[in-house]
């Protein structure tokens, strides 16, 4: 079995397994969604969605965030770890947004990448999630996991598994499959504790195991 068999069997068994998977970051609003990615580094989605609700309380929309100081976020996202660099990253990238951009976050790749604190996971979520368009979202779940599994063969950097991956996954799939790893990261084929591979529905194709 090549790579591309084993990814379209992957995908297929994980859709089965996790058919709603979704971005777990909560957002109305593709802004929102770009300020959730960058709390996101080195915490968890969780105490993200928890931080956000204040932070949007006292800051609703772009401008009235582009506005205040980094210092002023820092003092709501603290909780999240890192609170000074990612304070001046959502400031920087808010004021961008409300001076090139008009407030609006662009659907194109590149001028996402030239956002304050966005990089090529976060772009890659923003124009899968929010634009509906091909996009592969290589976070640490994803690079473990398709390493694992046989997908990438021991390649750790996110955007050369990234490029593997635009080889073998169909563009049309990208996005909804990264979500998926992520539900089986955390549930079954964890990084923490022994994989669960007597419960995994890929038990039988992964490379781990056979």
């Amino acid at each position: 079995m090549d790579k591309q068999e084993l990814a379209l069997m992957v995908i297929d068994r994980l859709k089965k397994e996790y058919p709603d998977a979704g971005c777990t970051l909560d957002y109305d609003d593709a802004w929102k969604l770009l300020v959730s990615v960058r709390l996101a580094a080195q915490c968890t989605d969780a105490r993200v969605n928890v931080v956000v609700e204040g932070l949007y309380a006292k800051y609703p929309d772009v401008n009235a965030l582009a506005e205040v100081t980094p210092e002023e976020i820092e003092e709501i996202v603290r909780p999240c770890g890192l609170g000074k660099s990612k304070a001046r990253d959502i400031s920087a990238c808010m004021r961008m947004l409300r001076d090139e951009y008009d407030g609006k976050v662009p659907d194109d790749f590149n001028k996402l990448l030239k956002l304050p604190g966005v990089g090529r996971k976060s772009a890659n979520l923003i124009m899968g999630d929010v634009f509906g368009k091909p996009a592969i979202v290589t976070d640490t779940h994803c690079i473990r996991l398709c390493n694992r599994i046989g997908l990438v063969d021991g390649i750790k950097e996110p955007k050369k598994v990234e490029m593997e991956l635009w080889k073998i996954i169909p563009p049309e799939e990208g996005s909804d499959f990264c979500h998926r790893l992520v539900y089986h990261g955390r549930d079954v084929c964890t990084a923490r504790t022994k994989p669960h591979c007597e419960k995994c529905c890929l038990a039988d194709i992964c490379c781990k195991q056979i």
